[in-house]
């Protein structure tokens, strides 16, 4: 995906080298790891392990492994698991960058960076004939928004903050609904979903006057009963980050919204100033605001990310946020009847 795609193609299937094994860098915060998690839940049977610089902290429990023995065991796409601010590729990355394409790998990535930007991974590439495959690169000649009514039933997870379970909810719902006998589709937003789902659009690489036009492209005309459960990006309250969440809001037009949350953070990823609002703020939000585009929009619950709480510390995470917003909440992995609950209330 280094060459320009066109907006008419954009949620074609993407052709990525498989399987997978993945590049935690040196990260030393779970949170900007979440491509390396999401592939590892959501396409584990793509991915043969990782490969961490020495100064790494974080694991995905996958074998850890060397680039031989990864090839030696099938794998063929070396994928850059990190996520983290800024989306840059590090200097101390490249010489393990190159060492992956001399081996055979071609790259998958999901940085902001332009590997053509860094002269000695571009002359690796045109000297080993291998390729880097950039899936945040969004499509060329993306419209406008134009608000126009869609046909067809979509839904929306929108946060509190970044990194906190919005694709995890988006594919856990799309899963359930299917398994309902739904017709749904996930449409992914970000470049860890476009990597489990093989196609999608790049939304915080898009240019700021084409966000709105890009989730409508995204979210096209549909059946009457057919849902498109959208990837939801970042959030209204991060001072970064708000203006995709809301261009994704507007041209999404959900019929339904549901707020992620993860219990006990306090401030917004990244920030010490910003404090994580409370929940219903944030839905009330949300809703007032995506009313501009369907006026009859609506919060069917709240999906809480309890990784870091134990099963008593979660049912009561998970209650309390029910008693809060007057909505069902669950945690989308731990599943459940508290799940099935939202569910319910998503297809309402």
């Amino acid at each position: 995906m280094t060459d320009s795609v066109h907006a008419a193609d954009a949620c074609a299937p993407l052709a990525l080298p498989t399987p997978y094994l993945l590049f935690l860098g040196d990260v030393q915060h779970r949170g900007y790891a979440k491509t390396a998690f999401g592939l590892r839940d959501w396409a584990g049977e793509l991915c043969i392990g990782e490969f961490s610089l020495p100064d790494a902290t974080v694991s995905t429990g996958l074998p850890s492994l060397c680039l031989g023995e990864a090839y030696a065991q099938g794998a063929r796409g070396f994928v850059i698991g990190v996520a983290s601010q800024g989306g840059a590729i590090q200097p101390n990355w490249v010489p393990t960058l190159i060492a992956a394409l001399e081996q055979g790998f071609d790259i998958v990535s999901g940085m902001h960076s332009n590997y053509r930007d860094i002269p000695e991974l571009a002359d690796a590439v045109a000297r080993t004939g291998r390729r880097v495959i950039e899936v945040r690169r969004p499509p060329v000649g993306l419209p406008t928004g134009t608000g126009a009514k869609r046909t067809g039933r979509r839904l929306l997870t929108v946060g509190t903050d970044c990194a906190l379970g919005k694709k995890y909810t988006a594919l856990a719902l799309t899963r359930a609904f299917r398994a309902r006998g739904v017709d749904a589709d996930f449409r992914a937003t970000g470049q860890t979903g476009i990597m489990i789902a093989g196609s999608g659009i790049p939304i915080d690489a898009v240019v700021s006057d084409f966000v709105a036009g890009a989730a409508e492209l995204l979210s096209p005309d549909a059946a009457a009963d057919h849902w498109d459960v959208i990837e939801g990006q970042g959030s209204l309250y991060h001072p970064a980050y708000a203006g995709v969440s809301l261009g994704l809001l507007h041209g999404s037009q959900p019929d339904v919204i549901v707020l992620c949350h993860e219990p006990g953070r306090k401030t917004i990823i990244g920030t010490t100033d910003f404090p994580i609002p409370p929940l219903t703020e944030a839905i009330a939000l949300n809703v007032t605001l995506g009313a501009l585009t369907n006026s009859g929009i609506r919060c069917a619950g709240v999906s809480l990310n309890t990784g870091g709480l134990d099963d008593a510390e979660a049912a009561a995470a998970i209650a309390a946020a029910a008693r809060e917003t007057g909505l069902p909440a669950a945690d989308p992995v731990r599943g459940g009847p508290d799940f099935e609950r939202l569910v319910d209330a998503c297809l309402a």
